[in-house]
């Protein structure tokens, strides 16, 4: 099995994790004002947990995964902009994807100046194995293959 930090861009290697004002004290507090949080109307003025422990914690319970193999996005489109910034490096890299498909791979892509090779359905719509292998490269770096697809609802 592939490490899979070994394909993760060397400049997001070096990041380091940002850090909230909860993260930085150690003591307790009920407001953080340097947050901008309002000391009324507690506890709704509150900034969430920008790790979301409790709520990795309780997804990991029900599907029997490890809470730290989770991401938790705010919808589909901002993990796959994610994954280009990541694991792409701009004007470098390409990806793979079957189309037709879902439109914001090609979006990102574009966004990201990551080269995409659209490899067409079969005439049933469904996977073209083949043509798919046949299309990656040395430069690929990820496949996109959605299912139950959009827009033609099969399921790979």
């Amino acid at each position: 099995m592939i490490d899979i930090s070994t394909l993760v861009r060397e400049n997001i290697k070096s990041l380091s994790p940002y850090s909230s004002a909860r993260d930085e004290y150690s003591g307790s507090a009920s407001v953080f004002l340097d947050a901008n949080e309002n000391p009324f109307n507690a506890p709704y003025n509150r900034y969430p947990d920008p790790m979301q422990q409790e709520l990795k914690q309780k997804v990991s319970e029900l599907k029997g995964v490890p809470a730290e193999n989770i991401f938790l996005g705010n919808g589909s489109d901002e993990a796959i902009d994610l994954l280009f910034r990541v694991f792409c490096n701009p004007g470098e890299d390409n990806v793979v994807v079957p189309v037709p498909t879902y439109g914001m791979y090609s979006v990102c892509a574009e966004i990201n100046d990551i080269e995409i090779i659209n490899v067409p359905l079969t005439p049933e719509f469904n996977l073209n194995v083949k043509a798919i292998f046949k299309a990656v490269n040395e430069k690929t770096k990820m496949m996109f293959i959605c299912s139950p697809n959009n827009p033609s609802g099969n399921c790979f």
